[in-house]
């Protein structure tokens, strides 16, 4: 489960290249510990906030921590600050 969701945020982040949203570099071999301090954090993720003005909210990692393929990755506060941040942003 977690190679397919490292899979599935590489692809993410490669669209939101495309469509020109800059993220910081991550590190294959520990995205899943990345995603956990992101989560973690005050504040959404990179790109969030231009992922969510471009309409393509699904491309942030809230959303992968939110895709009921990956909860069981992520503590229940990491989902429910996932979950929030996205119902903040009007994504829902």
């Amino acid at each position: 489960m977690e190679e397919k969701f490292v899979r599935a945020w590489l692809a993410a982040r490669a669209e939101a290249a495309k469509l020109g949203v800059r993220l910081r570099p991550m590190d294959e071999k520990a995205a899943l510990s990345q995603a956990h301090y992101c989560l973690q954090g005050h504040r959404p993720s990179d790109g969030f906030d231009a992922l969510v003005s471009k309409g393509r909210w699904k491309l942030t990692l809230e959303a992968l921590a939110a895709d009921k393929r990956y909860t069981a990755l992520f503590s229940d506060d990491e989902v429910n600050t996932a979950l929030q941040r996205l119902l903040d942003a009007g994504c829902f």
